[in-house]
């Protein structure tokens, strides 16, 4: 039997140390040949004693200096930043490419690892959502599959397992609602930082736990939905499942719907895309319906919750208008964790970033990042004069 090698961008993350637990359980199936961490050198330490990769990458060139110069690490190569992931990924070949990174940060190291002809494991959604179009491009270039791990991608998926995607009717994204589903909008503009990253179902990361709050997430996943999928973006919607054991469902031409349902546990949809098409055991708890009881629907709130409507507008746009709505939220995001901005401003930068974007032409890395990096200066004006 042949062992999948893994290369972990983004090891001491949630999904990190989700995909971690997985390929413990499995050792005669996977390992981990590679890991990258931005600077949690002290998580690093303790995964790098349990898996035994050949090398780590750390981002953070402080981080990496006081690492490499501790001397139990002589016989794992310690590298830095991009340079040390294109090192990594010439230096051996690798089955997998899994991009746990959060952010724009996530971005170019997949299309490194693309051009290297690497299956891509994706957890990062911006990646799509910012170069969904080059991505496409170059995967199909490569003959290389995406594989998505965000647990309403993995669901749809799953659920388009044997079907003809011309029968698909719509795609049907779930969300939690997050933790102010029930909050008026005027509510809303009193929450603090620490209230938004208590969610109800998931443990995530601070970003993306806050996108949650703010219902971007599902934004995102509509991109990301849209360029994995190829459908247009009439057949995609969103409903609110505040408890998230329905991860998605696709609805066909006769009316029928595929649901794929489990607890909200990101070892399943991560497992999922590490063994595929094979299915394998793994400890995680049961999904018991009779203690789930029922299962609620509702419309997502357009008014409280306005980031849908953002990112469908960005999409619908088209060229780099999904990038500059990605580094305007995550720069307003950041600002909001560090309570600079009110819960309530992120969508506003987000929707003032838009109106005044020039967009490029979608469709070199180059143009993305100068995207990114000018919206992120244009969204610290707007964060400045709208600071608490």
């Amino acid at each position: 039997m042949m062992i999948k090698n893994i290369f972990l961008l983004g090891s001491t993350g949630s999904i990190g140390q989700s995909t971690v637990d997985v390929v413990r359980q499995h050792p005669d199936h996977f390992r981990i040949g590679a890991l990258v961490t931005n600077r949690n050198t002290g998580l690093l330490s303790q995964q790098i004693d349990l898996l035994k990769p050949e090398r780590v990458i750390i981002y953070n060139r402080d981080a990496y200096q006081a690492f490499s110069s501790d001397s139990r690490w002589k016989g794992v190569q310690i590298l830095c930043g991009k340079e040390g992931i294109l090192e990594a990924l010439a230096a051996n070949k690798y089955d997998l490419f899994l991009n746990a990174f959060v952010g724009f940060a996530g971005l170019e190291p997949t299309v490194f690892a693309i051009k290297e002809g690497i299956d891509i494991a994706i957890a990062n959604k911006e990646t799509l959502v910012v170069a969904g179009s080059l991505i496409n491009e170059l995967a199909g270039k490569a003959r290389i599959r995406l594989l998505p791990i965000d647990s309403e991608h993995s669901a749809i998926w799953q659920c388009l397992a044997g079907e003809d995607k011309t029968s698909v009717r719509k795609l049907i994204i779930t969300a939690s609602g997050g933790p102010f589903r029930r909050k008026s909008k005027s509510e809303l503009g009193h929450v603090t930082p620490q209230e938004a990253l208590q969610h109800p179902n998931w443990n995530m990361g601070d970003k993306i736990t806050i996108d949650s709050a703010t219902m971007m997430n599902k934004g995102l996943e509509i991109i990301e939905a849209f360029w994995l999928y190829d459908l247009p973006l009439d057949k995609i919607e969103v409903l609110v499942h505040p408890q998230s054991v329905i991860h998605s469902m696709v609805e066909f031409w006769d009316r029928s719907v595929k649901a794929q349902l489990g607890l909200p546990d990101m070892r399943i949809p991560i497992q999922y895309a590490l063994s595929y098409p094979e299915r394998l055991d793994l400890d995680v708890p049961e999904a018991d319906f009779t203690k789930i009881g029922r299962l609620d629907f509702e419309p997502p709130d357009p008014e409280r919750f306005p980031c849908l409507r953002l990112a469908f507008e960005a999409i619908s746009s088209g060229n780099t208008y999904p990038a500059a709505l990605n580094a305007a939220n995550e720069a307003a995001v950041e600002a909001f964790l560090k309570n600079m901005i009110k819960f309530t401003d992120i969508p506003v930068i987000v929707e003032e970033i838009l109106r005044m974007h020039k967009p490029l032409t979608a469709g070199t890395l180059e143009n993305f990042i100068t995207v990114d990096a000018q919206t992120r200066k244009e969204a610290g004006h707007l964060i400045k004069l709208k600071q608490i």
